[in-house]
Order: C-alpha cells, then structure tokens, then sequence
C-alpha cells in the first residue's frame, strides 16, 4: 500500500476513534458496515416473553438506555431496571424515572439494591451477573433469564490487532455457569450456546468497535495497531470483508423452593 493512501487511512481511522462512544447500547452509527447476531438460534425477546406475563413483578439488570426493557411494554409499575456505566445511568434516570419504573443505579452485581423476594422475572442481556444474588432477589419459582457473550467472543479479531492479549472472562461458558446456576438453587430449564461469524466490511467500523468494546480490545488505538489494521484493509480490499467469530450463550432458570 502506498505512503499517500495509507496516511489517508490514518487520519480516516483516527476519526472513528476520536468519535468512538455510545448512547445506551446503540451501534446505528456503524450499520451497514458491519453485521453481527443475524441467525442465532433463539430470539432473545421471543422467549422472555414466553415467560413474562403482565402481573409479574420484572427487573432488568444493566438495561443499558432502557431500549429493550420499553420495547418489551411490561406495565411500569410491574417494572424495575438497574444501570451501572454512568453515562447510561443519566439517561434511565431521564426516560424510566418519569414513567415510574423503578430504576436504582448499581455498579455491583453481587449487590442488587432490592430486597430479597422482590420479582418473579429477573432479565438480563449481556449485563453482569451473579446466581446467588439472582436467586436472593427472586421469589421461589421465579424465572432468571439471560443471553450472555461467552469468553471466545471476538477472540479471532482481537488477536488480529492485539495478538498477545491475554483472554478476559475464561469462565463464561455455558458448561461452567449452568453448574453455578445449580449450585446457586436454580433449576435449568433451556441452556444453549452459539458461535456465529461477525463480519466488517469497514476498517472505521472496525475500529469504532474496538474503542466501544474496551473490556475486549484492552489497549486498542489505531496509532498501536496500524500496522495491523493496513494489513486488515488489504483484506477487505482483496475479499470484502473480514470475519470474526461471536460466542453467545441462554440460560432460562427457575429459582427452587
């Protein structure tokens, strides 16, 4: 690649990096660039709704901005939600508090900040999580349902660009967080685990997804991984793409007792 494109390269990466951010947990700003989550097998909001009903008192942990927590229309005074990344934080407090959702900040997920008994349906979608604190704010029989991404995830980009990192979240693994369900006091009632492409068809795209997904591309800056992103250009510019690898993972629990 000559000086003159690869300079143009730079300055278009440091762009992406400069604007990297998110509001809630929204990817619009890299649509059509990237595709990811297309044919999971399970559909996430499907299911919890096959569980939910109306009377069921509901919370939603790391809600992100509350988009998909009021796709789901649960009545608000059935609903409670909690947020630790605090620019999201401000955001639930802007849009849930007003419709009398009961929404608690909290960083912590080992400390809810409700009372034990508390709901009969505890949702979380690649949030944080701990199955003894799960089991203690749900009711007996009360349903625990989440979609995880699993420690293998963007393991093959990652190491595209950081080769020597070393792997983050080794335990989240279906085999391995199922048995701590159990262990908790859950009975398993659906427990699944995919592995499905990621592909860029962008190298900005690209890297705005690094910088947003700091936990997994610890380290990451165009200026670092130049050399590394040129190489991932000439393969776009050869293939039209490049491809990684998402791990997801869904456990549908129901608390014993």
């Amino acid at each position: 690649m000559d000086k003159e494109r690869a300079d143009a390269l730079r300055k278009e990466w440091e762009a992406e990096e400069e604007i990297a951010h998110i509001h809630g947990w929204d990817f619009s700003h890299i649509h059509g660039k990237y595709s990811e989550e297309d044919d999971l097998p399970w559909d996430y909001e499907q299911i919890v709704n096959e569980y939910r009903t109306p009377d069921m008192k509901m919370l939603d942990y790391d809600t992100g901005g509350g988009e998909f927590l009021l796709s789901l229309k649960h009545p608000y005074e059935n609903t409670a939600a909690t947020e630790g990344y605090p620019p999201n934080v401000e955001i639930c407090k802007e849009v849930l508090l007003p419709l009398g959702i009961d929404f608690r900040e909290c960083a912590d997920e080992s400390h809810i900040p409700f009372d034990g008994d508390s709901f009969d349906l505890f949702i979380n979608r690649h949030g944080s999580f701990d199955p003894e604190e799960c089991c203690r704010v749900l009711r007996p029989g009360g349903l625990f349902i989440t979609e995880q991404v699993g420690s293998e995830n963007d393991r093959d980009l990652v190491k595209l660009v950081l080769p020597d990192l070393p792997k983050p979240f080794s335990d989240l693994k279906l085999d391995i967080q199922g048995k701590k369900f159990e262990e908790a006091g859950f009975e398993l009632l659906r427990a699944e685990e995919a592995f499905r492409p990621i592909i860029f068809y962008d190298i900005g795209a690209f890297v705005w997804f690094a910088h947003i997904i700091e936990w997994e591309f610890t380290g990451f800056s165009v200026d670092r991984c130049f050399d590394k992103l040129l190489e991932l250009q000439e393969e776009i510019d050869r293939n039209g793409k490049i491809e990684g690898t998402i791990h997801r993972y869904l456990i549908v629990a129901r608390k014993k007792g």
